[in-house]
């Protein structure tokens, strides 16, 4: 009996882990998203008036 609530514990861990990783990776991909169109936008020449 004892083998099976540490093996759900040990299934509670694993998904709880799983499911941080994933959303480490999701965060990680939007901050890189964000940090490029920021350089995209910094790179583009900004337009002047002729006066």
């Amino acid at each position: 009996m004892g083998m099976w609530i540490e093996l759900f514990v040990f299934g509670l861990v694993f998904v709880f882990a799983w499911h941080q990783f994933r959303d480490l990776k999701r965060e990680k991909a939007k901050r890189e998203e964000k940090k490029r169109l920021e350089q995209q936008v910094a790179s583009e020449p900004t337009p002047t008036r002729d006066e």
